[in-house]
C-alpha cells in the first residue's frame, strides 16, 4: 500500500501545475494533502483519475488551512477534527480508519512570525498527541503531513542560523519529542540517516535550487506498525508547491 503526503499550498493553484498528472503517474493508494485552502465545492468539478475519490476538511476561515484525502482504497470511515473545538475550526486533521490501522492526515499550526502563535502551537501538540494515543488503544496509527517543525539539526540546511525561529524553537522540537516518547517513529530516518534531505524550501533567493531547505513533512507510525513499513522517501523533484511530496510503502 502506497501512502503519500503533500502540502500543496493551495489545491486550486496546484491543479493548474500538473497535479492530476502527478496523481496519475505516482499512483498512490492514499494521497494526503495539506494547506488545500479551499472548500469542497471549489473543487467539486475536478475529474479525479479513475478509481479515486476525494474527501476534504475545510477551515471556517475561507481560503485558509484545510486538508484533503484522495484515495483509491476505501476507508471504513473518515473523521474530521480531533474533538477539540479550538483546533477543529481550522480543518487541520482527517482520520481515515482502515481495517487494521488509522491514517491521520495533519497540517500542524505554524508558530508564525515573532512566535505569536507559539503558545497555541504547544497546546495543539499536547492535544494532538493525546488524540493519537487514544486512537492507538484501538489499532496502530500512521500519521503524516506538514508538522511545521524540523526535529533535529540534520533536518534543516542552516540550523545554527535558525535556532529560535518558527519551526526550530525548543518548544516545537520538544513537541516532536513528545511524539517520539509516546512511541511514534519517524519513518524516513529508519531508512536514511544522512543530511541534505528536505521537503520545504522558501521561495526566496533560489533556495530550492541550492537545496537550502527544511524537512518538516513526515510519516510517523506506531512502533508496533514499523515492521510493515518497507521504505520511505522524499520527492524533491516534484514541483508545484514550496513543499514536495513524501511517502511510505507498507505491507
Amino acid at each position: 500500500m502506497k501512502l503519500v503526503s503533500w502540502n500543496v499550498n493551495g489545491l486550486r493553484a496546484v491543479l493548474k501545475k500538473g497535479f492530476l498528472d502527478f496523481l496519475e503517474s505516482e499512483q498512490p493508494d492514499v494521497l494526503c494533502l495539506q494547506e488545500t485552502k479551499c472548500l469542497p465545492a471549489d473543487v467539486a468539478h475536478v475529474d479525479w483519475p479513475a478509481g479515486y475519490t476525494a474527501v476534504f476538511s475545510a477551515a471556517v476561515k475561507k481560503g485558509y488551512s484545510g486538508t484533503g484525502l484522495i484515495s483509491r482504497v476505501a476507508p471504513l470511515q473518515v473523521i474530521a477534527g480531533i474533538g477539540v473545538e479550538e483546533h477543529d475550526q481550522e480543518g487541520r486533521t482527517q482520520t481515515a480508519e482502515f481495517k487494521d490501522f488509522f491514517l491521520v492526515n495533519v497540517y500542524v499550526p505554524n508558530a508564525q512570525n515573532e512566535l505569536r502563535r507559539l503558545a497555541y502551537r504547544q497546546r495543539w501538540d499536547e492535544d494532538f498527541c493525546r488524540y493519537l494515543k487514544k486512537l492507538e488503544r484501538k489499532k496502530p496509527v500512521v500519521f503524516c503531513g506538514d508538522l511545521n517543525v524540523a526535529h533535529q539539526e540534520i533536518d534543516l540546511a542552516r540550523p545554527k542560523a535558525n535556532v529560535g525561529n518558527p519551526g526550530f524553537t525548543v518548544e516545537e522540537r520538544t513537541g516532536f519529542d513528545r511524539f517520539v516518547a509516546a512511541g511514534f517513529v519517524d519513518t524516513f530516518r529508519e531508512f536514511e540517516k544522512g543530511p541534505g534531505h528536505y521537503s520545504w524550501w522558501t521561495y526566496r533567493a533560489g533556495a530550492r535550487g541550492k537545496n537550502i531547505g527544511w524537512r518538516i513533512d513526515y510519516f510517523l507510525t506506531s512502533k508496533s506498525f514499523l515492521p510493515r513499513v518497507q521504505r520511505a522517501w522524499i520527492r524533491p523533484e516534484i514541483m508545484g508547491s514550496d513543499h514536495c511530496p513524501v511517502g511510505v510503502e507498507i505491507v
